[in-house]
Order: structure tokens, then C-alpha cells, then sequence
């Protein structure tokens, strides 16, 4: 997959992939203007959202509602470095939900991909490369 990532003006960068264009922005206090989340909130949603795919594709296929269903994700960060230390999503399910599915409901949250990225992280290779005759 191949993104490219442009500066439309102010804290905005923005990445285009396939069909989609996705927005960030700093917040005020960071010299953007709030305008759309911060890449690193965008880095964090992922995780929930990915967790969530699982979780519904859980509950698709054993016919169960997810009307109510909903994940909450807390991040915790070290005080001294603001490195994220911990992640921590509670799956809610409503009054009613078999409570046999708990502990599968988890399980499958744990499938999530982006999870797993943090447990085998990729190596990184960053360059500057200059561009020539407007290529």
C-alpha cells in the first residue's frame, strides 16, 4: 500500500490512499486549529476500531445484536515521558447478552491486527530523497 501525504495549509497533513483522503490537524495548543483529529489520535482510533471489527464480525456471525454493544478505550500515559503505557478497551454489552460469549467477545477483540503490530512492530526506513525535473 501506497499513501502520499501532503501539507494543505496550517498543522494540516493529510494522507491519500485508494479512494480515501484522510484529515489531520494539530489542536489549538499545538499550533493547528482543531479542524480534524491529530495524527496520533487518528494512531489510537485505529486500535479501537480494529478491535471493534473484530468484535462485530463476532457477533455477525453467531446471529447476536450489536445494538448497545460498544467498546470504551482508556489510554494510560507515563506522566514523565507521555509515552502510552498502557491500552485498555472494556467491551459493554447490554443487559440480556449471553454471558457465554464473554470471554469470546474478548478473545476475538484480541485478534485485531493493528494490536498485533505493536507485539511484532515493523521496521522503519525513513529517507529524504530529493526530487529532480519536478518528479
Amino acid at each position: 500500500m501506497e499513501m502520499e501525504i501532503t501539507f494543505p495549509g496550517g498543522a494540516r497533513v493529510d494522507a491519500s490512499f485508494d479512494p480515501f483522503h484522510v484529515l489531520t490537524d494539530q489542536s489549538p495548543a499545538d499550533g493547528g486549529e482543531g479542524s480534524a483529529p491529530s495524527p496520533f489520535a487518528l494512531f489510537l482510533s485505529s486500535i479501537g476500531t480494529c478491535a471493534g471489527i473484530y468484535v462485530l464480525e463476532f457477533l455477525r456471525h453467531r446471529n447476536l445484536p450489536s445494538d448497545g454493544v460498544r467498546l470504551i478505550q482508556r489510554v494510560d500515559r507515563n506522566p514523565k515521558t507521555g509515552m502510552v503505557e498502557r491500552i485498555g478497551i472494556d467491551i459493554l454489552v447490554p443487559e440480556g447478552f449471553p454471558e457465554r460469549y464473554l470471554p469470546s467477545l474478548k478473545r476475538a477483540a484480541e485478534l485485531c491486527t493493528v494490536k498485533k503490530h505493536f507485539q511484532q512492530p515493523p521496521q522503519f526506513d525513513v529517507r529524504a530523497v530529493l526530487q529532480r525535473n519536478g518528479a
